[in-house]
């Protein structure tokens, strides 16, 4: 059965005490607003912005590791588009929660999350399965 996946856009690690502080950084850095300074949950501190270029998915997310952006990819089926990755040079990394931490064979880590909004934004991609 097909699945669909498209880019949902990016999540700013911080590695900071001040979570306020480096959104309020990011939302003037970017020109966006900070739509929810309390998206994340008791697992996670997030914090979502608002008013986006291209309706992309945008958050800043504190961490304990060292500070980077990652991207997250959203599909309808999360373990069908990261085997899909996987068959294109892609580690498994880890499942947390509801989604894939992966890795490309370039290094980067990204995230494959299930898709929230499939009638906004750019049309997903339709991937066979092989």
């Amino acid at each position: 059965m097909p699945h669909r996946s498209r880019l949902a856009g990016f999540i700013i690690d911080c590695n900071t005490d001040d979570l306020d502080a480096a959104a309020d950084f990011w939302s003037q850095a970017l020109g966006c607003s900070i739509a929810d300074r309390d998206a994340g949950d008791e697992t996670a501190e997030y914090q979502m912005f608002g008013d986006t270029p291209g309706d992309l998915h945008i958050e800043v997310q504190k961490v304990s590791h060292p500070s980077r952006v990652h991207l997250d990819i959203e599909a309808d089926d999360v373990d069908a588009e990261a085997e899909r990755l996987e068959k294109l040079g892609a580690k498994k990394i880890a499942f947390v929660k509801r989604w894939w931490v992966m890795e490309a064979p370039t290094g980067q880590r990204f995230c494959v999350v299930k898709m929230k909004h499939p009638e906004r934004g750019a049309p997903a991609n339709t991937w066979e399965v092989l």
